[in-house]
C-alpha cells in the first residue's frame, strides 16, 4: 500500500484489522451476527467496537472521545468495511456527530456527543418522495408552537431509522424566500409520539426507511444550529460525508477484490489456474491499479480537510464520492465475472458485495449530482 501513515494510524488500522477478524473474521460469525444476512446492523457488536473509544474517533475528547483526524477516521472506517464487520450505522452516526459537533448547543453536544461515544446508532432523514437529488425542495414542516415546534410530513430513503437512539431531522420551517431559504436541522430523539418508521425493502434487505411524521412535537431547543439555515450546514458537512462514504468504498472495493484474487488463485480450469490466463491476470492488475489510486485519492482529501477544517472541498469531495464508488461496483462486477457462477451464489460473498456496491452510486447525492457539482468548480 502506497499510503503513507503515522505509527499510530498503523497501529490503529492492525487493531481494527485485529477486532474484524476476531469478531466476524468468518462466514459463520457473520451470519449469527446478522440473521443469516437478514441484519446489517449489530449493535452488540458495534458497542463493543465503541468500547474501546473507536465510535467517538471525531468527537473532541472534551466529550469523551479520541478527538482524531479525517484520516484516523478514514482508517477505521475503510479497515471495518474491508473487514465485513456488521455496523452498518457507523457512518450516518459520523456523518450526524459531525453536525452536532459543528452546529450543537453545549447541552446538544453533551448529551448526543457522549451517546455516539458510548456506541448509540443515529440517523439523518432529509429525502422525501418528492426531493431526492434536489434536497432543497424537501416540505415537511415544523411549524413553531407555544412549547417549541410541531412536525408534520413525509421523509423517506432514512438509514438506520429503525434501530437508530437519535435523528437528525432537516425540516421546513419557512415557506418564504429560496427554496435554500426557511430549512432547519432538529434533534428527534427515538421513538417518538407520532412518528411511524415504516421500513422499505430493497435488493440489500432492510437499510432503509419512509418516515412519517403526525404532530410531531419537540421542544424549543431541540432546533441544531440556527433556524433557517440548515441548508447552509448540510453544505458544511459534505467534505465530511463524501469521505465517510469514499473511504467506506475503497474498504469494500479491496474486500471484492481479495475475495475475487483468492479465488482465481485456486480454481483450476483446462489444466491451470484461470488467474494465469492474460484475460484475468490483465484485469486484476487494473482493478488493483483503480483501487490504490482511489485510496491515495480518499485520503489526500482528509488532509485536505484535517489542514482547512472550516472549508467547504466541494470540488475534492465530490471526486471521492465519485471515485470510490464507481470503482468499488466496477471491482464487484467484475470479481463476480471472474468467480464465474460462484461470484453470484449466496455461499460466497461476492454477491453481497454487489448488492453493497451497485447502491454506491445513488445514496449520498448521485453520481450524476457529483458529476454535475464538479463540472461547476470548472466554471461550466
Amino acid at each position: 500500500m502506497l499510503l503513507e501513515l503515522t505509527d499510530d494510524q498503523r497501529d490503529l488500522a492492525r487493531a481494527v484489522d485485529d477486532f474484524c477478524r476476531r469478531e466476524a473474521g468468518s462466514r459463520d460469525q457473520r451470519e449469527k451476527l446478522t440473521d443469516g444476512g437478514r441484519l446489517h446492523h449489530n449493535e452488540d457488536l458495534y458497542r463493543r467496537l465503541a468500547g474501546l473509544g473507536w465510535a467517538g474517533v471525531r468527537v473532541p475528547e472534551e466529550y469523551g472521545g479520541l478527538g482524531g483526524s479525517h484520516v484516523d477516521m478514514c482508517l477505521l472506517l475503510e479497515r471495518t468495511a474491508h473487514g465485513m464487520l456488521p455496523i452498518a450505522g457507523m457512518g450516518v452516526t459520523f456523518i450526524v456527530a459531525n453536525a452536532v459537533a459543528r452546529f450543537g448547543t453545549a447541552a446538544q453536544k453533551e448529551t448526543l456527543l457522549r451517546s455516539v461515544v458510548a456506541g448509540d446508532s443515529q440517523s439523518i432523514s432529509m429525502s422525501e418522495p418528492g426531493a431526492g437529488s434536489d434536497v432543497a425542495a424537501l416540505t415537511c414542516k415544523a411549524e413553531r408552537t407555544d412549547s417549541g415546534w410541531r412536525v408534520n410530513g413525509q421523509k423517506t430513503w432514512c438509514s438506520n431509522a429503525h434501530y437508530a437512539q437519535h435523528l437528525l431531522l432537516v425540516a421546513r420551517t419557512s415557506g418564504s424566500g429560496s427554496k435554500h431559504e426557511g430549512i432547519t436541522m432538529f434533534h428527534v430523539p427515538l421513538p417518538a409520539d407520532g412518528l411511524e418508521i415504516r421500513g422499505i425493502d430493497t435488493l440489500g434487505g432492510r437499510e432503509v426507511n419512509d418516515l412519517f411524521f403526525t404532530d410531531v412535537e419537540l421542544p424549543e431547543d431541540a432546533v441544531v444550529g440556527q433556524v433557517g439555515q440548515g441548508w447552509t450546514q448540510l453544505m458544511a458537512g459534505l467534505s465530511t460525508e463524501r469521505l465517510i462514504l469514499g473511504a467506506l468504498m475503497v474498504g469494500t472495493a479491496q474486500r471484492a477484490f481479495d475475495d475475487a484474487l483468492a479465488f482465481v488463485s485456486t480454481r483450476e480450469q483446462f489444466g491451470r489456474k484461470v488467474g494465469s490466463f492474460q484475460a484475468l491476470r490483465h484485469r486484476v492488475a487494473d482493478l488493483a491499479t483503480e483501487i490504490e489510486a482511489t485510496r491515495l485519492l480518499v485520503y489526500a482529501v482528509a488532509r485536505m480537510a484535517d489542514a482547512q477544517p472550516d472549508k467547504v472541498l466541494a470540488r475534492e469531495a465530490s471526486m471521492v464520492k465519485l471515485k470510490a464508488t464507481e470503482v468499488a461496483k466496477r471491482v464487484a462486477i467484475e470479481g463476480m465475472q471472474m468467480m464465474g457462477g460462484y461470484g453470484y451464489a449466496t455461499e460466497f460473498d461476492m454477491e453481497k458485495h454487489l448488492r453493497s456496491t451497485i447502491v454506491s452510486t445513488v445514496y449520498g447525492g448521485t453520481n450524476e449530482i457529483q458529476r454535475d457539482i464538479i463540472g461547476k468548480t470548472y466554471g461550466l
